[in-house]
């Protein structure tokens, strides 16, 4: 007997604002073809993880999804594995507009800063 996956994510896991959500929907209505958006995470090491959004024109096997009015949000389980508890948000400043990534390692306990995996000092010994 295999274990079950949980496909539905909550706000408590990715809490998308208001501000983003808005932002988002304008997004999707650009590409026709999209059915929401895909947050990934990629990279590591001393540099750190780095975390992006891109249009979702399916859903995987492995995809969980936040459902929010007309906008879906889908997390694969690595990524959300890094990503639990994270705020996205939508920050304007001046002349710049940006998705800001909060709280990325709130359920890790990490900084995201290297340090504690002896890399330090060029080594590159994070993983």
């Amino acid at each position: 007997m295999s274990a079950q996956f949980n496909t539905a994510l909550t706000s408590t896991e990715v809490n998308v604002s208001p501000s983003a959500q808005e932002q988002l929907l304008e997004i999707i209505k650009g590409e026709p073809s999209a059915k929401g958006i895909r947050i990934f995470v990629s990279g590591g090491g001393c540099g750190g993880m780095t975390y992006g959004m891109t249009y979702a024109d399916e859903q995987s096997p492995f995809d969980s999804v936040l459902e929010m009015d007309e906008l879906k949000v889908f997390v694969d389980s690595i990524a959300l594995s890094y990503l639990s508890g994270v705020e996205i948000d939508y920050k304007t400043e001046g002349l710049n507009s940006s998705f800001v990534f909060k709280n990325v390692f709130a359920s890790t306990g990490g900084s995201g800063a290297c340090g504690g995996c002896g890399g330090a000092g060029g080594g590159g010994g994070c993983a």
